[in-house]
């Protein structure tokens, strides 16, 4: 499961990688990780390199390279407000901190963008970030939604997009299509204009009511 109460010795997240058959990683609340090739038939512990003793919020075995995978630590069940994400390009054998740039907010989860390798979304207790450089950098998600811990997150693979499970505030919806076009090429210009939709005329619009009950509805 995802989260628990229980302190200690309990799992709280796994990720199965896309990429291979059998490899899986476990996170429990000790703040330890696990990780096994075999299906489940022999573990070995890959904590090492990470911070000790803080809750293993999530764990996510990356779509686009099979060696690669993130794990994201919480520890503010301990006070501590500090945000703890690794990222490993070796089965995680070794780690490589990536928290770089956010800010002192507890992360509760990390997903990696299933179309375009690279880009990385984060929920925290304070809301989300994203990052087009595999962590080098963090940019602040914020546009309409409020200041609210989001304990989840899900980018849909075909309709590109990014729905946050919140804490007390429901569920929010943003598209990131325009964020998976942000190529290197396009970030590099000085501006960079995304193709709109053409608007459609309308026989109805500039019409004059002939009568109070002349009702017909106005294009927005």
């Amino acid at each position: 499961r995802e989260h628990g109460d229980v302190p200690f010795g309990t799992i709280t997240t796994l990720s199965e990688s896309p990429k291979r058959f059998g490899l899986l990683y476990a996170g429990t609340d000790d703040g330890r990780v696990w990780r096994t090739m075999d299906g489940g038939g022999t573990w070995r512990e890959i904590t090492l390199g990470l911070k000790a003793g803080k809750w293993i919020s999530r764990v996510v075995a990356s779509a686009h390279n099979e060696a690669v995978v993130y794990v994201a630590q919480n520890g503010y069940r301990q006070d501590d407000f500090a945000p703890y994400l690794w990222k490993s390009a070796d089965y995680g054998s070794t780690w490589v901190n990536i928290a770089r740039g956010l800010p002192n907010e507890p992360i509760n989860v990390v997903r990696e963008d299933p179309k375009i390798p690279g880009i990385l979304y984060v929920g925290t207790d304070v809301g989300v970030f994203v990052s087009l450089d595999d962590g080098a950098t963090w940019e602040v998600l914020a546009g309409d939604l409020p200041h609210v811990p989001v304990h989840d997150l899900v980018i849909h693979p075909r309709d590109a997009d990014l729905v946050l499970g919140t804490h007390g505030r429901s569920v929010f919806v943003a598209d990131v299509e325009y964020i998976q076009a942000l190529t290197k090429e396009i970030r590099s210009k000085p501006l960079h204009v995304f193709p709109v939709e053409p608007i459609t005329a309308s026989r109805e619009w500039g019409y004059v009511r002939r009568a109070p009950w002349d009702r017909r509805p106005l294009p927005e």
